[in-house]
């Protein structure tokens, strides 16, 4: 199979990363490369994301701003993350011949960072010449069933709210709506070894 970057999308707690996980290992069994390179990533701005997302480190309250700030600094790691000559994407598919499989890309900042049209517009400009994955895997999971699983999460971030996911998954469905990439969507509510072999059924009908 040719080198791929795979993207898997949902709010939090969809799955994405035990998804991640078991196709990284099913792409090694095939006797491929395969990594895990996620967003945020572990560069400079990629640390300064996560350590906002677990405090308040920028001294704002407004919710509008703190989103747009957000969406910048996700912009600019983004960039990292896709052309750093160490382990930037395109040198991973294009120089080292590996799958890159991320947990989350430029459609969590659509849906993350906008809480209106006008903020759509805005986030889409900061990511609109990022290129588009080989395949988004979009899990679909009801809203309760993420909020009974954040219930058991320690270290919650800002935006694990009921109020903030809804918000989420009603922009992944226009985001996905409009979509002219290659997509796969994928009933959350199925159980983990069900949502492997239907995304390992769906990369061998398309890419092999």
């Amino acid at each position: 199979m040719q080198p791929l970057f795979i993207v898997l999308e949902g709010i939090d707690k969809a799955g994405k990363t035990t998804q991640a996980e078991r196709l990284k290992r099913y792409l090694i069994n095939q006797g491929d490369s395969a990594i895990i390179s996620s967003e945020p990533t572990e560069g400079v701005i990629g640390e300064l994301i996560r350590k906002a997302m677990q405090s308040p480190v920028f001294k704002i309250n407004d919710k509008a701003k703190f989103d747009q700030q957000m969406a910048y600094l996700f912009a600019a790691d983004r960039h990292y993350h896709l052309y750093n000559e160490v382990d930037g994407v395109y040198k991973l598919i294009q120089q080292d011949h590996y799958h890159v499989i991320a947990t989350r890309y430029y459609f969590s900042s659509l849906a993350y960072n906008s809480n209106n049209q006008e903020e759509f517009n805005f986030v889409y400009g900061l990511n609109k010449r990022f290129p588009n994955p080989d395949l988004v895997i979009y899990l679909d999971i009801p809203l309760d069933i993420a909020l009974s699983r954040l219930e058991n999460t320690h270290d919650k971030e800002v935006y694990e709210t009921k109020e903030k996911l809804q918000q989420v998954q009603d922009n992944y469905q226009q985001i996905f709506q409009s979509y002219k990439g290659q997509i796969l969507t994928i009933d959350g509510k199925n159980n983990i070894e069900q949502i492997h072999q239907e995304i390992i059924t769906y990369l061998e009908k398309q890419f092999s």
